[in-house]
């Protein structure tokens, strides 16, 4: 009796060790769940995916639209703890990541969503200081979701450089305000939430932008005309997490977490293409969107306007600095 009292209470200390091993971690992000983007959706498939591979031991908890941090609050609090997991806009932090903005100071460049996306992985993997400068702020990459492909979205048709001339263009981050000056245009620095109105009351002729988010922000239903020029994808978030999080998981869940973050970037190109052929469809129907080929010679020409090259210079000198071998980099980011 007592043989047998004494086996099941290692029994019930087994059970209570696993247990206390079990984690649920969380996850901030300014998405709305219900958004039914490429984001919204393969977050959710992320969140699944790690819950299956790690046989149920561990499980994510998002917090989503916002109701952790607001999207410039993200980078403090995964640094602090307040979450485990997150998404953070790279561009809205130039200051804190140069390094890691990159690809924002080399538009227009010649990758596309997956290109960019398996360049960044490079970048992370070959040279330390990419996530040095995120380790610096308690911060690591797992992960990484670039925007798809770009365009401009105007409400006139625009078919060469010519009939960009004189237009008022949203810009935003780097490497637009440079180009778009370049074009004859005149950038209007304008948030993407603002962008919308903006159009509606020609406060802007034209927008960068891609087919999906063009859709998922309606603006298509003011500007009905498509430019597809050779703007190439930008980067636009690192799924990150808080350092202490990632260094403290032992060696089988880091392991899921690092291929999961790989294998994130095949998932989310593709639901992104499926995306972005529908809207094109849509467009071609009965939205009514027309698709206008742009010159790439064009575009590309624009590369050597003074403006543009001092933004490119900017990105050279800080890498420089970092004892990056910028050559290798900025050869992927040029036509």
């Amino acid at each position: 009796m007592t043989r047998q009292i004494l086996l099941g209470a290692v029994a019930v200390l087994g059970l209570t060790a696993a247990s206390a091993s079990a984690e649920t971690f969380t996850w901030i992000t300014f998405k709305p769940q219900g958004a039914g983007d490429a984001q919204a959706r393969t977050t959710q498939w992320l969140v699944d995916e790690f819950e299956a591979r790690t046989d149920g031991e561990h499980q994510i908890e998002v917090f989503w639209g916002g109701s952790v941090a607001a999207t410039g609050e993200i980078p403090e609090a995964l640094a602090n703890g307040v979450g485990d997991f997150g998404d953070i806009i790279t561009p809205y932090f130039p200051d804190a990541m140069p390094l890691n903005n990159a690809v924002g100071f080399f538009i227009p460049q010649p990758m596309g969503t997956l290109e960019v996306g398996e360049a960044m992985e490079r970048w992370h993997e070959e040279y330390p200081q990419f996530s040095e400068e995120l380790e610096s702020q308690n911060l690591h990459a797992m992960g990484f979701r670039p925007l798809e492909t770009y365009g401009m979205l105007c409400r006139e048709p625009v078919e060469g450089i010519e009939d960009l001339e004189g237009k008022r263009i949203r810009s935003y981050g780097f490497a637009y305000p440079a180009l778009i000056e370049a074009m004859g245009a005149t950038p209007v620095s304008i948030t993407t939430a603002d962008t919308y109105e903006a159009l509606e009351r020609s406060v802007v002729d034209c927008t960068p932008i891609g087919p999906a988010l063009a859709r998922g922000w309606k603006y298509d239903e003011i500007a009905k005309y498509y430019i597809d020029m050779p703007l190439g994808a930008s980067f636009g978030h690192l799924l990150a997490m808080n350092l202490d999080t990632y260094q403290g998981m032992d060696e089988e869940t880091r392991a899921v977490v690092d291929q999961l973050g790989a294998d994130y970037l095949q998932e989310y190109a593709r639901v992104l293409e499926e995306d972005r052929a529908r809207v094109l469809e849509l467009w071609q129907g009965e939205m009514g969107v027309e698709v206008i080929d742009f010159p790439e010679e064009d575009l590309t020409a624009l590369v050597d306007d003074p403006q543009v090259q001092a933004v490119r210079d900017e990105w050279i000198a800080k890498a420089e600095e970092a004892g990056l071998p910028v050559d290798e980099i900025v050869s992927e980011l040029q036509f």
